[in-house]
């Protein structure tokens, strides 16, 4: 009787355990930024209709967006970050970068405390919500005129200590305002309707989980880093020149301006 209580005690820490890494994983609290966005979304009125975690195909795998907005007054790609700490970047650098700054105090002296910062980066949301507006953009091809507007979402306790950027880079109180904003009309009621079968039709989440999306951004990657080795550009196939700027040097495509991809 005694071994099968240890056995349920040791079953029970374990189950801990994995329960509070999965408290703790990147793909909860990514679920989770996206759930506090749709229930923002929710406020929005009857013009807009939202479309959550959308997976299109791509010529290089796939692509997911969190949500799609479609109005009369123009398409809102968003893209969630559910991050805290200090956040750094711009519209040109490949990865962005989070700095956590925490006040931890000392075994034995509880009274002092020491600082530990943590440094991570991640990849340019500028850029990943720039390729979710193209992606909308080639499905909606009839409707040449109608903006599809990318946006960035920052949920929980992040802080733009140095983010300097052209697009919607914004926290969450801000996204009604922002979508708000934009009030000239593009779309009757009938095409707002065929946009949204558009992208239904062509949205693959059924069929796509989310193991099989990551292993096809794995793959995209490296191949656009080979591209980049050999010195083309991964993007148009044009050559990469070494160029100097603001941040120091870097790598430009030689069909700058018409194509604005760098790398370092």
């Amino acid at each position: 009787m005694q071994i099968l209580i240890i056995i349920g005690y040791i079953l029970l820490f374990v189950g801990l355990i994995f329960f509070i890494r999965w408290l703790k994983s990147p793909k909860r609290i990514g679920k989770k930024g996206e759930q506090s966005v749709f229930k923002v979304l929710l406020k929005l009125s009857d013009d807009y209709h939202i479309l959550n975690d959308v997976v299109f195909q791509t010529n290089k795998g796939t692509t997911q967006i969190d949500h799609i907005v479609v109005s009369r007054y123009g398409i809102f790609a968003i893209e969630t970050k559910n991050y805290r700490g200090e956040i750094y970047g711009d519209d040109t650098r490949d990865n962005w970068t989070q700095i956590i700054v925490t006040d931890v105090a000392y075994q034995r002296k509880w009274w002092k405390t020491y600082t530990y910062v943590t440094k991570n980066q991640f990849y340019n949301p500028v850029k990943q919500s720039i390729g979710h507006a193209s992606k909308i953009r080639a499905l909606l091809k009839n409707y040449k005129h109608l903006p599809v507007i990318p946006i960035v979402v920052f949920v929980g306790d992040a802080v733009f200590k140095d983010v300097e950027t052209n697009h919607k880079v914004i926290y969450l109180e801000q996204l009604l305002s922002v979508i708000e904003e934009y009030k000239t009309i593009y779309l009757s009621n009938e095409d707002c309707q065929e946009v949204i079968r558009v992208l239904e039709d062509n949205n693959m989440r059924e069929t796509i989980d989310d193991k099989t999306h990551i292993d096809n951004l794995k793959s995209a990657q490296k191949l656009k880093q080979k591209a980049i080795d050999f010195g083309v550009c991964p993007k148009c196939g044009g050559s990469l020149l070494m160029r100097n700027g603001q941040y120091g040097p870097f790598y430009g495509c030689s069909n700058y301006p018409k194509c604005k991809f760098t790398a370092k």
